[in-house]
């Protein structure tokens, strides 16, 4: 009797198809890896039936991308702009004044 040469074990269901992206259910059993990997190879995408849903990413990187909410960009943007010494007032309507008996 001759035996029919095996092919080859395919690679393990867990194997991420690209670096940087992750199925969830990989991602939920490897979490740890997925947090490592934000923080040393950049961004990592969580995909759901093989659509991207949410990205993790390191703190440091987040920080950098929300910016600042102080508003202090854009005091520096205003007063730096040319048109600063520009006066602008705005037009005043008169509003009609109605009698009141009291």
């Amino acid at each position: 009797m001759t035996r029919l040469k095996q092919p080859p074990p395919s690679p393990p269901r867990t194997s991420r198809a690209r670096p940087g992206r992750w199925q969830l259910q990989d991602a939920k059993a490897r979490f740890s890896e997925v947090v490592r990997s934000a923080r040393e190879e950049g961004p990592q995408v969580v995909t759901v039936h093989g659509r991207d849903e949410v990205v993790v990413v390191a703190a440091d990187h987040y920080r950098r991308l929300s910016g600042n909410r102080s508003g202090a960009a854009l005091v520096e943007a205003m007063q730096a702009s040319p048109h600063r010494k520009l006066e602008l007032a705005p037009k005043r309507a008169r509003m009609p004044v109605r009698d009141v008996d009291l």
